[in-house]
């Protein structure tokens, strides 16, 4: 039995269903809302930053990579999270921020 949940992607207000496991970002593609990822998901780059409005626990464990990258990262939180390397667990709302470029 395949385990799913509902991602909401802020601010376009689309709620989509996605398979237990599946990152951020390859829910975002699956769904066509537009997330960019220069890198192609292997978490060399900061494109795919995102900000978990609702339910952080809804992903999975931020790993040493992730963070480190972020720290690279323009307008960083402590919610943000990249695409690519947040797995879905649980029901999340994330908000795409707006490129400073």
């Amino acid at each position: 039995m395949t385990t799913t949940h509902k991602v909401t992607f802020l601010p376009l207000n689309k709620t989509v269903e996605t398979t237990e496991g599946m990152s951020i970002l390859e829910t975002a593609l699956a769904f066509d809302v537009d997330l960019e990822h220069a890198c192609g998901g292997f978490c060399a780059c900061t494109t795919c930053h995102v900000i978990i409005e609702e339910n952080e626990d809804g992903l999975s464990e931020m790993q040493f990579d992730e963070e480190d990258k972020l720290d690279t990262c323009e307008g960083v939180t402590l919610r943000s999270r990249l695409g690519c390397q947040s797995r879905v667990e649980g029901d999340v709302v994330v908000r795409i921020p707006p490129k400073p470029y």
